[in-house]
């Protein structure tokens, strides 16, 4: 790393980063992403306190950036509400670092991600025992990485015509009833349908389950949504498996989240 090029701060986070290790527990959920082309790894862990993060660590493998970002990134977040922590972005643990080359931040300056990933990771994994019987899933959306780059390229938060989804291949996320109505309506365009849901079982009204049971959507439980991907519009998504603990992509024209 050249001073000439990185902010004091920087420096100081890659030399001397704070919170450097791993979290277990009950009370504890962790957030992994990574640059394959810049090579850079990062994973966060928070420890969670009646909503509010009460320790951060991580473990990064990459430059100086990705290790310096990581960094400050745990120190931000301690003491927030995971309310506060998922309105943390980039630019933001950028700016506590007084700045980073253009070409970083978008490289390794991926921290927020995983912090968001990890608060999304807490929030999913108990749905099942925080749900009652007959009511959707809880899900925030501003934890999905693509969520904001895609919106309205291939991301839709309502179908308003169902026309316009003709013959695509649809993943529409389980976010309660609204969302598996929509997913039956795009039925009659297409046949490929597929509503993904974090929970074990689709938590929902008898009548509904009977119509999911008698169509041709395809239901996944078990399978969170942690990224959208493409390179001008929705090509696919990157799902993880709960049950088998493991990441696999999903080819699709359009994504549905109504929240």
């Amino acid at each position: 790393m050249k001073s000439t090029k990185y902010s004091e701060k920087v420096l100081d986070h890659f030399r001397n980063p704070r919170n450097v290790g791993v979290l277990e527990g009950d009370d504890v959920a962790s957030g992994r992403v990574g640059n394959p082309t810049c090579g850079d790894l990062m994973e966060v862990f928070i420890q969670v306190e009646d909503g509010r993060i009460v320790d951060a660590k991580f473990r990064t493998f990459g430059c100086g950036s990705a290790i310096a970002t990581s960094s400050m990134t745990t120190e931000m977040v301690i003491g927030l509400t995971l309310e506060e922590a998922l309105q943390i972005t980039r630019d933001d643990v950028a700016d506590e670092l007084d700045g980073l080359p253009p070409i970083k931040m978008h490289c390794s300056n991926l921290a927020a991600d995983a912090l968001h990933m990890a608060i999304k990771n807490y929030m999913t994994r108990g749905i099942k025992s925080r749900v009652p019987d007959g009511e959707g899933e809880t899900f925030d959306a501003s934890c999905l990485i693509g969520l904001d780059e895609y919106t309205d390229k291939g991301v839709y938060l309502s179908v308003d015509d169902s026309d316009s989804f003709e013959n695509q291949r649809i993943l529409v996320l389980h976010t309660g009833d609204e969302s598996i109505d929509a997913a039956l309506e795009l039925t009659s365009v297409t046949d490929r349908v597929v509503l993904l849901s974090a929970a074990k079982d689709i938590i929902t009204t008898d009548d509904l389950l009977e119509e999911l049971d008698t169509s041709s959507v395809k239901v996944i439980t078990q399978g969170r949504l942690l990224e959208i991907r493409g390179e001008f519009e929705v090509e696919k998504v990157l799902i993880h498996n709960i049950e088998e603990d493991e990441d696999y992509e999903l080819f699709v024209d359009a994504v549905v989240i109504i929240e």
